[in-house]
Parts: C-alpha cells; sequence; structure tokens
C-alpha cells in the first residue's frame, strides 16, 4: 500500500512539473483549483480550473 501512494504521489508531481513547465504559472493556478475544487467537492471551484487549463489547452493548440 505505501508503495502505491508513493507512485502516485511521484506521477501527481510530475504531471504538475509538466503543466508548469508547458503553461507557466496560470497553468498551475489551474491545476491547483482543479484539484481543490475535486478534494472540497466544490464544482464551481473546480469548473473555474478545468475551464482554465481548456482554455491554455486550446490556446497551444
Amino acid at each position: 500500500m505505501p508503495l502505491i501512494a508513493i507512485v502516485v504521489a511521484a506521477l501527481a508531481i510530475g504531471f504538475e512539473q509538466l503543466i508548469q513547465w508547458k503553461y507557466g504559472p496560470l497553468g498551475i493556478v489551474a491545476f491547483v483549483l482543479l484539484t481543490v475544487g475535486i478534494k472540497a467537492k466544490s464544482t464551481k471551484i473546480s469548473g473555474v480550473g478545468a475551464a482554465l487549463l481548456v482554455l491554455l489547452l486550446a490556446q497551444s493548440g
């Protein structure tokens, strides 16, 4: 069980670094809003984070 937690944490940190490298500080803000919204079960906060990520992804494409 601890091995799974370490792997999941490493993947989350890697994904966060990828977002920051590719989309900058606004990408991190969007990712944090999405994560906090999901943990707090707040659809408004997670919706704002998801919308920001979608806008950033649409801009780069």
